[in-house]
């Protein structure tokens, strides 16, 4: 059954392959995904154990980032190597968490040779799969290399569990080769069981990402505040992870709220940053004064785009309140606990589907739906009056976070558990 996947994978993979060169999120580092790696592209192997992480996306790796920290405690003088999909991810990865990491490489295509390639090249010890990554030739290539294979922050959708069970019957079940699947949550972990995962390897531990926003709200960023162009006594109203269709209706919220509170200011942080032309010009058509974050927005404008990558949640310290989109497209939603890790109340539309824990968690803590743009006016207006309610809402949105975390540390203890008669070494 596993010929037959690998034969699909060649067949098909033709097919894709002009799309994803050019693909905004796909088309650099095509060596890499070949599983071919350039002088100096991987750190020297060093004496400690090879743990290889890989997120598809920089929200993955974001989630994956607390997880350092205790890896490093309990395997001492271990290499963590990133792994991403996405330009974005990988643009995270030598950026932000650069000082955290020991390397960083795009994921190989999940090709038979491919994948050999990458794990001969690495030679990991632990290979980490985040969410539903569930890449079978790369499972299987880390497994005949030696690493054990884990994944963190588990989840299978109820929905798609009927078209997993027909895949795993036709390609053969790569959650066999797991050694470890630590799960969200009780329900998730349920399914996993159900698909044939090793009962006893499935365990729930929580959600790492909950961990980078418990340490709780930074202090404010004035070098940010400045770069934004925004007076130090204004209101700021942020949108966050923005998505197509979304923008020329908080735009028309903005115009209405401009009326009675002319101090505010509105930042919009579109999901992905090459949409920032477009944001200028349907804030230009309604009217308003537009700025860029990348050119420091000279004008002072009403409305900035922040059209940079890896600031949103620096950014978000600023905010008098927040929403979080892709929640009034179909998109699924974005991370609506980051804001709400910085204290801040956050509003979301009626689409979360991809964020459904989040929703459980925060809804009612700090945490507002609201279900179109007559109502986020309505919740808006409320909140700038009441600047108590503000602050309340805030304060009980960090206080919700707060509780949740402690994944990362629970991840890591249990991957010890992998390596009996000690701590894994360099092979």
């Amino acid at each position: 059954m596993r010929l037959l996947y690998i034969l699909a994978t060649y067949l098909l993979f033709p097919l894709l392959f002009p799309a994803l060169c050019v693909h905004r999120k796909t088309r650099h580092g095509l060596w890499q995904r070949l599983g071919f790696y350039g002088r100096g592209s991987l750190p020297p192997r060093g004496d400690g154990p090879v743990v290889w992480l890989h997120g598809a996306s920089a929200g993955d790796l974001l989630a994956l980032s607390p997880m350092f920290g205790p890896l490093r405690a309990r395997f001492p003088g271990c290499q963590l190597i990133l792994s991403t999909m996405t330009d974005s991810g990988h643009a995270m990865a030598t950026g932000r968490l650069a000082k955290d990491i020991d390397g960083v490489v795009y994921a190989p295509y999940d090709l038979w040779g491919a994948t050999r390639r990458a794990v001969k090249a690495l030679r990991p010890d632990v290979l980490v799969l985040e969410y539903t990554e569930v890449w079978p030739n790369l499972i299987r290539a880390a497994k005949r290399g030696g690493a054990r294979v884990v994944m963190t922050n588990g989840r299978f959708s109820p929905a798609n569990v009927e078209r997993y069970r027909w895949l795993f019957r036709l390609i053969g079940n790569p959650l066999k080769d797991f050694d470890l699947m630590l799960m969200r949550q009780e329900d998730e972990a349920q399914r996993a069981r159900s698909l044939g995962a090793r009962p006893d390897w499935v365990r729930v531990t929580g959600n790492t990402k909950f961990d980078s926003l418990a340490s709780g709200p930074a202090a404010e960023d004035g070098v940010l505040r400045e770069a934004l162009g925004l007076p130090v006594d204004a209101r700021v109203w942020i949108a966050g992870s923005t998505h197509e269709g979304e923008e020329d209706v908080l735009l028309g919220v903005y115009r209405r709220l401009l009326a009675r509170w002319p101090d505010l200011r509105l930042v919009i942080a579109p999901r992905y940053v090459d949409r920032a032309g477009r944001v200028v010009a349907l804030a230009r058509e309604a009217g308003l004064g537009v700025g860029l974050r990348s050119q420091g927005n000279p004008e002072r404008a009403q409305v900035v785009v922040l059209d940079t990558i890896g600031e949103l949640s620096r950014a978000y310290r600023l905010a008098t309140v927040v929403f979080v989109g892709g929640s009034f497209t179909k998109r699924g939603g974005q991370n609506i606990l980051e804001p709400a890790g910085q204290g801040k109340p956050v509003l979301f539309g009626p689409h979360m589907d991809n964020f459904k824990d989040s929703v459980a968690v925060l809804a009612g803590q700090g945490g507002i739906l609201v279900a179109d743009a007559e109502a986020l006016y309505a919740r808006l207006a409320e909140l700038l009056e009441e600047p108590g309610r503000v602050a309340e809402l805030g304060a009980r949105a960090l206080e919700t976070v707060g509780r949740i975390s402690g994944a990362s540390e629970r991840n890591a203890e249990a991957m010890t558990t992998l390596f009996p008669h000690g701590r894994a070494g360099p092979r």
